[in-house]
Formats: structure tokens, sequence, C-alpha cells
């Protein structure tokens, strides 16, 4: 516990008072991103300066199919992607932003108004609370649709309470979609509990093979690998601590859904019907299933009830009624079991 507590306060200091703007990071940790998407960069234009210039993600863990939807945001830091999500949710919907450390939320705080007249509406709260007891936030059981976190599951020490609060707060058929720092190996405890490593998102970052226990233990089976890019460390003194580690930068998404823990064959075949604004010709669901407009697909059952029994359901259309098993679905290889710095599959397929 005063581990936990030691590391909290190492990481509470460095993102309150260490850094001042994302310029300060030492490491491509925490700010790594692919090309963010047209529909998301055309809309950081309304974002105030100062929360933008506040910002430590390493990426864009902002799905599809959010109007209407309570978004929890979890380590929210300067409010960045709570005022993105309050765009793609529209009036009707709900962010929540939760984070531990009091200078980054009184920078989110302070432009609730400046947002709101923007978008002529203000659906977003802000709330001082740990990740790992978002029942003392105030985050009831089977309330939020989709929870998002952009680099800061890494930063938690008690990271399996963490996934159970998650998993508890999600609505079923809910789905977390986070970016985050993996490593290859697990990390030395003492490298672990550097404050530099710590704040850069390094020490602490999950070890894939651990991130797919902790999963499972949560009852979450088939977690799916969205995308995935290895990270530079830049700094030559953190290379020289912890060079012999290799590092990802990945996002993944999971559904609170009771699916298999392999892929089974029903004969399902799941049509996307092309009708997500931003994705007209096709929408990628995991690195290794792009659903092209108007094309059937066979997909495993876990995919069919990821598809069926979310959100996205009206954007696809999935035929079979599992009457006649064919045994195990012939996967092809997802593309993170082909990287040798993370060498294993989060999900079945």
């Amino acid at each position: 516990m005063a581990d936990a507590h030691e590391s909290l306060d190492a990481v509470r200091h460095y993102y309150g008072e260490v850094l001042r703007s994302s310029a300060d990071l030492q490491t491509s940790a925490c700010c790594l991103a692919d090309a963010m998407p047209r529909h998301l960069a055309a809309l950081l234009g309304d974002i105030h300066p100062e929360v933008r210039d506040r910002f430590y993600g390493c990426g864009s863990p902002l799905p599809s199919a959010l109007d209407g939807a309570t978004v929890l945001d979890l380590g929210c830091g300067s409010g960045r992607d709570c005022y993105l999500l309050s765009r793609l949710v529209g009036a009707q919907g709900r962010v929540i932003g939760v984070d531990m450390t009091d200078e980054q939320l009184a920078v989110a705080r302070r432009h609730v108004g400046y947002h709101a007249d923007k978008y002529g509406y203000g659906n977003v709260d802000f709330r001082h609370g740990y990740i790992e007891d978002l029942e003392a936030a105030g985050i009831a059981d089977d309330s939020v649709d989709v929870v998002v976190s952009n680099c800061v599951l890494n930063l938690s020490p008690d990271k399996a309470r963490v996934f159970r609060e998650i998993f508890r707060v999600l609505k079923p058929g809910g789905e977390l979609y986070f970016s985050d720092v993996f490593a290859d190996r697990r990390i030395p405890a003492a490298l672990a509990r550097d404050p530099l490593l710590l704040g850069e998102c390094l020490g602490g970052a999950l070890y894939v093979e651990d991130f797919r226990r902790l999963m499972a233990q949560v009852g979450c089976l088939d977690a799916r690998v969205v995308t995935s890019a290895p990270l530079a460390i830049n700094n030559p003194d953190i290379e020289r601590m912890i060079g012999f580690v290799r590092f990802h930068s990945m996002t993944i998404r999971a559904f609170k859904l009771p699916l298999e823990d392999r892929c089974e064959d029903f004969g399902e075949v799941a049509t996307y019907l092309g009708t997500l604004p931003e994705h007209p010709h096709a929408y990628v669901l995991d690195d290794h299933h792009r659903f092209e407009a108007g094309r059937p697909m066979l997909v495993c059952g876990n995919t069919a009830d990821m598809l069926r029994r979310s959100r996205y359901a009206p954007h696809f259309r999935v035929t079979g009624d599992r009457s006649t098993h064919f045994g195990l679905f012939d996967c092809s290889t997802p593309a993170i079991a082909q990287t040798p710095s993370v060498g294993a599959k989060t999900g079945c397929c």
C-alpha cells in the first residue's frame, strides 16, 4: 500500500508540477499518436489553447457511434479528449472526466464555460478522483456506455483494480477503448518505481501477457488490438536505464460481453452498412477486421456479438442463428502477433 501511494504521489507531482506542456516530456511515450482522424482534427480548433498545450496522451482513443452516449474518460488531465467527446456525444450525451491531479483539473474546469459557449451546450463534468476507485467519484454500476483512456492506465499502481472498476461501471454491451504503452516483458521493480520512468509512461507499461490475464480476470476473454506502433526513446539517459525493453503504443478495444476464449465458427456473416458518417466506405473493428461497406464478411461468434450486441448494431447486418457449430473459426493472424517486440495476441482472433 505504501508503494502504491508513493507511485501515485510521484505521478501527481510529475503531471501537476514538473510538466508545464507536452514539450517538457523526455520521450515519445506520452505523446506518440497516429495522425488524428480528419473528423477529430477538424474539432481541435475549437479547443482552448491551454487545454491543448497540457495534453499528454499517446493516441486518439475516441471510437465511433457516440451520439447520445455517456462516456467516461479516465485520467482526463486538462480535458482535451473530454471536450472532443462533448462534440461527439452531442447535446443529448454526457461526458465525465476523472483525474487525481488538481493542477490538471484546474485547467480543465477553467474552460468549461468557454467550450459550452462554443458548442451551444454544456455536458462535461470533471471530477477529482482515482481511477482505482470510481465508486468514490460517484460512478455507479452499469452506468456508462463507453470508457476511454489516453496513456493513463500504465500510471496506476493497481491495474487489476482499475480494470475491475471499468467493467463494473460499463453497461452490458458497453465498450472500453483506450490507448496506452505496452512492454514486451515485465519492468524490473526498481525501474518501475523510478519517478521519471513512471511519469514518462514507461515504468508502469503493461506487459502484454499480464494485460491478457487481467482482462480474463474481469471476464473479458477477447480484447482486440486496433493499432500498434513502436515507441522511440529519444533521451539517452532513459535509453541506458531501460533500453532492453521494447515498447509499443497500442489502442485496444474490449466489450462487456460474455464472449468465448477462442474464436468459434457458427457460419455467421456481418455486413457493414456504411452508415457511420466518418466511415462511409469501410469500418475497421481491429487490426484484422476491416469491413468494406456493403460487402459480407464471414466472422467468428465473438465478432458477431461485438457488432450486434453493442451500440454498433444499427450499423451492421449480422446473419446466422448459431444452430450449427463448425468448430474453431479460421482466424487470420493479427498484426500484433507478427511483431517481435510484442509477441502475443490480446484477443482470440
